[in-house]
């Protein structure tokens, strides 16, 4: 069975106040991230079977022009934040009641025995960070406002 790693976050009510409509479409089927206008970015490795997908406006572009260039941080460092990361996501996912569940739609099937390599743990980490400062949520420790 393909194991599956799925971000969806689809901005507040699909965007409620926006007026601009912009197309989503498949970026990359290689783990890179797609440098251009599509607000989806999508990674798979039919050999390690996980796929990750981000829809959310503004984040290819915040990736492109404020996040930390790839290899600023260790894989470790990725993985050990993106434990912490997802952790919480996921517990935010199983409470409604208190947290907004237009933010937290899906839980992130994240396993720390699972080697995703660096694109991966890169694209999690940056979106967890674009996501806390884009919609002010504190998801554990510091968050680089960038």
């Amino acid at each position: 069975m393909k194991k599956i790693i799925y971000i969806l976050i689809v901005i507040f009510t699909i965007i409620a106040c926006s007026t601009t409509s912009k197309s989503t479409s498949v970026a990359a089927t290689t783990p890179k991230a797609n440098a251009g206008g599509s607000d989806t970015i999508r990674i798979a490795n039919d050999s390690l079977e996980y796929e990750v997908i981000i829809i959310d406006n503004g984040f290819n572009t915040w990736l492109a022009s404020r996040a930390y260039p790839r290899n600023y941080h260790s894989l470790s460092y990725l993985e050990n934040k993106n434990y912490l990361y997802v952790s919480e996501w996921n517990n935010r996912v199983r409470q409604p009641q208190l947290y907004n569940p237009n933010l937290y739609e899906m839980s992130i099937d994240y396993r720390p025995d699972i080697h995703y390599g660096y694109e991966v743990n890169y694209l999690i980490y940056n979106y967890m960070i674009y996501f806390q400062n884009t919609y002010k949520q504190k998801l554990w420790g510091y968050v680089p406002s960038r």
